[in-house]
């Protein structure tokens, strides 16, 4: 007796949650790399500041001339622009890291659902087979029985 062998039906549904739930875990990867560009610029900014405010006391002191002053000023000013806009980089970069985050549980979640059915479905494959069997068994001992019998 040969045990036929278990086909799910819906396989390819299961393999496209599979590469779908993949899929979001590279997106959420990529996600959180790409925060972490930004944070490493933000924390490389701040420290060009720190350096320039610095030069800006020490110009000071050492009465450097207005102009010299001013552009030292200026310079600071911008700094603190692009530190305003890495800021906001660093807020966008970390909504796509939730929104990828929240992504993923989703993929994750549908692809239990589904290998769940697949379970399920195996496990009534087994018994149906196992009946099948026992009945085909039950038939061989009722006729070995009769032909002993006679």
């Amino acid at each position: 007796m040969a045990m036929a062998s278990f086909r799910y039906s819906y396989q390819k549904i299961v393999d496209l949650k599979t590469s779908e739930k993949t899929q979001a875990e590279w997106l959420l990867s990529s996600a959180i790399g790409a925060l972490q560009v930004e944070e490493l610029s933000l924390s490389e900014l701040r420290q060009k500041r720190f350096e320039w405010e610095e030069k800006q006391q020490e110009s000071a002191l050492l009465s450097v001339s207005l102009s010299e002053l001013q552009l030292v000023q200026h310079y600071l000013e911008y700094l603190d622009c692009c530190i305003e806009n890495k800021l906001r980089d660093i807020r966008r970069a970390q909504q796509k890291v939730d929104n990828s985050r929240s992504e993923l549980a989703d993929r994750m979640k549908d692809e239990k659902v589904w290998m769940k059915a697949k379970e399920h479905a195996h496990e009534r494959f087994r018994y149906a087979t196992q009946l099948k069997e026992q009945n085909e068994l039950d038939e061989i001992a009722t006729v070995r029985y009769i032909a002993s019998a006679t």
